[in-house]
């Protein structure tokens, strides 16, 4: 009888020791440095706004959060790379609808589950899109430039560094009734080298990767990607207003870990980003890239994270674009 209550005993206080330890481990994280996956280029504005959010991140946890680029075939290498990643949150994702909304649609064979194989943690903002040109090409206008199009059949070339400018520019097409030629680029800041060097014609890009050449007459911005303008670039022209119809275009940006993360270390991670859009010297900071920032809870990002992934599968056949 007293080696049985002992046995007993014994095993309660294993057990008890376990949930104090995995108790500890989750109030202790984070323990060592984060790493936060960026599934473009550095330069581009996905990179350009992660390092903010890594730096505020980082102050606050008390550990570095290393930003790692991982670019290239429309943002699948990095969501495939952080899908099979261990759910620990020292590896996350700071992505777009390109590897979310998009690419499933875009590409016949995506070997991750945009919903099952992520734990969604936080929505980060918004990244408007520019249609931008060259200076020296013959049209100044959206109307112009559909014009010279439609005289040039096959000939005008549009460039796209993500999803986004993907589905923008063949949406453009099909609205306007063009034949346009795609040139796709691994990541933005090779696609902007070429339409400033006159390679391509034009392209949409994001603000932030785009209006500095704006800005510098490099390039010239035609319209937003939006049905509405901007409060960013509030004398530029909706796409709607420059005269192409039920033309409403925009790049979502949020934070997800691998799938089974604990909510505790969900919890930590949102509060820290919610943290990051509410401070109003670091949220100035970022609209000075041409980034809207906003965030909100786990469980309301998991929600539109399905209901974006519908709405690009439509925006993306009704652009008549072929899974590659």
């Amino acid at each position: 009888m007293f080696g049985r209550v002992s046995g007993k005993r014994l095993l309660g206080c294993s057990l008890l020791g376990l949930a104090l330890s995995a108790t500890s481990a989750l109030a202790a994280y984070p323990e060592k440095p984060i790493s936060l996956i960026v599934p473009f280029p550095a330069g581009s504005g996905t990179d350009a706004v992660g390092r903010i959010f890594a730096e505020s991140i980082s102050k606050q946890l008390g550990q570095p959060v290393i930003v790692e680029n991982k670019p290239g075939a429309n943002a699948t290498i990095a969501a495939n790379y952080v899908a099979k990643a261990k759910p620990d949150g020292y590896t996350l994702f700071v992505t777009t609808n390109t590897s979310h909304s998009a690419a499933p649609w875009l590409m016949k064979n995506v070997a991750y589950d945009p919903v099952k194989d992520f734990t969604p943690i936080a929505r980060g903002g918004n990244l408007p899109f520019l249609l931008v040109t060259n200076p020296n090409k013959p049209y100044k206008t959206l109307a112009e430039l559909i014009a010279f199009a439609k005289a040039n059949p096959g000939k005008v070339t549009y460039a796209s560094g993500n999803s986004t400018g993907i589905v923008a520019g063949a949406t453009l097409g099909v609205a306007a009734g063009l034949d346009l030629l795609h040139v796709p680029y691994k990541g933005t800041p090779q696609a902007l080298t070429d339409l400033i060097g006159e390679q391509v014609d034009f392209m949409f890009t994001d603000f932030t990767s785009g209006m500095p050449f704006v800005t510098s007459n490099r390039l010239r911005a035609m319209a937003v990607s939006t049905a509405k303008r901007s409060t960013l670039v509030p004398d530029l022209p909706s796409m709607e207003e420059a005269g192409v119809d039920h033309f409403d275009i925009n790049s979502w940006n949020g934070y997800f870990g691998p799938a089974g993360m604990s909510p505790e270390i969900v919890k930590t991670l949102n509060t820290a980003i919610n943290n990051v859009v509410n401070d109003p010297d670091t949220k100035a900071r970022l609209a000075k890239l041409g980034f809207d920032a906003f965030s909100g809870s786990p469980e309301d990002f998991s929600k539109f994270v399905q209901e974006q992934y519908v709405l690009w599968g439509k925006l993306i056949k009704d652009a008549n674009i072929t899974p590659q």
